[in-house]
């Protein structure tokens, strides 16, 4: 049984009677087996599998713990346990309310976001700062959902950007027709799912009798509130705070270093044994990570006890010297490509990285970059499925016609509008059988100079400027063509739009559909202008061989979604995997290349932490954008943690692209790796100037 396997503490922590249980679980002093025995002991007490709620921060955690449950109690027990992200578990409640909640992911709705920003105008507002643009805008708002938990946007803006109190309406009134639009349309994004869901918890009482979260130094406000909103009888916490990495996403580390605080009566539990790293790769990781403040005591203690490789310092004269000498170090390794890591804080790095190993032909695998669903012609074939599924989805549609030529989010927008006014309420009807009574289906402008709404909608255009394109009288006559800023590439990429769902109409299948969509002259226009973009060099020429590259990366890439797809034979099934899922789908093979964040809770036997230098890591640019030296030590202490047997750090003295010399990590001399010299003093001194100011 699970709980037989535990050490002392950890059993401690996994049979603890205590309402309410915070588990100080350090990098390798074994979490999983401690939450695993926490649910074995709940099941053994009488706790039925639905009265469990596990909460981790990637679905393929909330997998591999079920399953280990599973090999004790059995599939049809562990599959009962609720189990899964914050945002998995807040889908499957809200579905199980309303079985119309529309799950889009953040770029799609960015793509809202900046079709209601181009609207504005900041022109008639005399400042020295320049606005945000829409994207950055669209990110705040995200961080101030995440973070904020008393003021308004408006406020919020105000207090945290006072050089931005010219826009503050401006931006507020963005927001504000952004989330009507969201709500007009049935839009969620993961912030809503949590907001939502925690309305559900304060009106409905789930059943649970124990939530267990993991990862919990990574909570930040929103989530917070969603377990508080839960009231569970009991909560099992599990987190360190010396890998809390996230505050840029809005993790707060006060959340886990109040627990004792909020529950005066809770327990908390420290395990203390690490069964990863070596001694001497553990005792490199406390030397740096105790010049943080001790929020709770501990103190580790090493189970491995046999003679190992101490941590080795590379220093090299020149930053590509580094990852070419790196590169063939890995090539005569002795550790397998797969127990091969390198580590790296900034995505600079990894690219250095990357072209050394494929020069000397050592495959790699990259995590942290661009996924397979973040791809770009991946996300449109996906856009293009979920209007089949769903014509309400505004926002794939404008995420689709920003491939046209002249039509950019706003204008999309307005045709998307024209098109449903046409249809009277479809815009399929409003495609293929049009109202063709209403002469102007376009919306009016609203106008207010104070919140940077003009009027610079022109007269109707005429549809005359088509008739050589060879469309049928049908699409001829469609008053959608009426739109003046209409350009001839904007009308046949229109005519493909028709044509193609014309074609898709009746089939069934989800494999059938895909193959549809990839063949379509549609998505091979879309195709080109990829392939072109990515094939551009720096002088505005295109590379021919990057280009048919190109096309054949993406011809691939639809092969694989044709293969995802053969498994399901609902519309909606599949598309909802695909938005749920995707994030813990990886590809390829070889040599981990991991930035900080990728590499949390995963271990290798040889681990490279690259690029220790100062300004690199730590990066002293996100530092002083909110982030913190003592987020950048976490970030050191995570990344030396993954190692098992064999820890490089490595540094360069000098760029000779940007003729650039190199200090030290601040790290480097905390661990005693690096003699504390003039640059040592100077970097203390500069951090303690800092500390006065704030």
């Amino acid at each position: 049984m699970p709980l037989s396997r535990l050490n002392q503490e950890q059993y401690a922590a996994a049979t603890s009677f205590h309402s309410q249980n915070l588990i100080i679980a350090s990098a390798g002093t074994g979490k999983t087996s401690t939450i695993v025995g926490r649910i074995a002991h709940l099941l053994g007490a009488g706790v039925k599998p639905h009265e469990i709620l596990l909460l981790t921060f990637t679905n393929k955690a909330a997998a591999e713990m079920v399953e280990r449950v599973a090999s004790f109690f059995g599939n049809e027990v562990a599959s009962k346990i609720d189990a899964g992200t914050f945002h998995a578990v807040s889908y499957r409640w809200l579905k199980k309310q309303d079985k119309k909640v529309v799950l889009k992911q953040q770029r799609e709705l960015k793509t809202l976001f900046r079709s209601v920003y181009e609207k504005r105008s900041f022109m008639h507002i005399d400042a020295e700062t320049t606005p945000y643009g829409g994207n950055y805008l669209y990110d705040l708002y995200s961080f101030y959902q995440n973070t904020e938990l008393e003021n308004n946007f408006e406020s919020w803006i105000i207090e945290k950007y006072p050089e931005h109190d010219l826009f503050a309406m401006i931006y507020a009134d963005i927001v504000d027709e952004f989330e009507t639009l969201k709500k007009e349309y049935g839009f969620l994004n993961f912030n809503d799912l949590l907001i939502n869901f925690r309305d559900l918890c304060k009106s409905k009482e789930l059943g649970y009798k124990e939530v267990l979260v993991d990862e919990y130094q990574d909570t930040n406000a929103l989530q917070g509130t969603l377990i508080e909103a839960m009231n569970p009888p009991s909560l099992f916490c599990v987190g360190d705070y010396d890998q809390s990495i996230y505050a840029f996403n809005g993790a707060d580390i006060s959340i886990i270093g109040s627990f004792s605080t909020k529950f005066p009566h809770a327990k908390v539990h420290t395990l203390t044994k690490n069964y990863r790293s070596t001694l001497a790769i553990l005792s490199l990781a406390t030397k740096v990570i105790e010049h943080n403040d001790r929020i709770y005591p501990k103190q580790l203690e090493v189970t491995r006890n046999k003679e190992a490789q101490a941590p080795k310092l590379l220093a090299y004269d020149e930053l590509f010297d580094q990852y070419h000498a790196m590169a063939a170090q890995i090539r005569d390794s002795q550790t397998p490509r797969e127990e091969i890591a390198v580590i790296y804080r900034n995505n600079s790095s990894a690219d250095g990285i990357e072209v050394g190993l494929r020069e000397l032909n050592i495959p790699c695998k990259r995590k942290g970059g661009t996924s397979f669903f973040d791809s770009k012609e991946v996300k449109s074939v996906l856009d293009l499925y979920t209007l089949l599924v769903n014509e309400s989805d505004m926002m794939a549609f404008i995420h689709l016609f920003e491939y046209a030529r002249g039509i950019g989010s706003a204008m999309a927008k307005e045709m998307y509008i024209a098109l449903k006014t046409l249809g009277h309420g479809s815009i399929f009807y409003g495609l293929y059988a049009p109202d063709v009574s209403i002469s102007n289906p376009f919306e009016k402008r609203k106008l207010n100079h104070q919140l940077g709404l003009f009027d610079d909608f022109l007269e109707l255009g005429a549809v005359g400027k088509f008739a050589k394109l060879g469309f049928e009288d049908k699409f001829m006559k469609n008053p959608i063509l009426k739109h003046p800023k209409l350009s001839k590439d904007g009308a046949v990429f229109l005519h493909d739009f028709y044509c193609l769902y014309r074609d898709l109409k009746g089939i069934k299948q989800p494999r059938s559909i895909i193959k549809k969509i990839v063949a379509s002259a549609l998505f091979k226009h879309i195709v080109e202008l990829l392939a072109a973009k990515r094939a551009t060099l720096k002088d505005g020429s295109i590379d021919e061989k990057l280009q048919e590259g190109a096309r054949t990366n993406i011809a691939r890439k639809g092969l694989l979604l044709e293969e995802l797809s053969k498994p399901y034979s609902e519309h909606e099934r599949f598309l909802n995997a695909m938005i749920l899922g995707s994030q813990d789908l990886t590809q390829g093979e070889g040599v981990n290349l991991l930035s900080v964040h990728a590499s949390k809770g995963l271990e290798y036997k040889e681990v490279y932490v690259v690029d220790l230098m100062d300004g690199r890591f730590p990066n002293r640019k996100l530092m002083q954008r909110g982030g913190s030296l003592d987020e950048e030590r976490r970030l050191f202490y995570v990344a030396v943690t993954r190692a098992k047997d064999i820890l490089y750090l490595s540094f360069a003295k000098f760029d000779k692209i940007k003729k650039m010399d190199f200090v030290p990590s601040l790290f480097l001399y905390e661990a005693g790796l690096v003699p504390k010299d003039e640059a040592y003093r100077a970097l203390v001194l500069k951090e303690a100037e800092k500390e006065d100011k704030e």
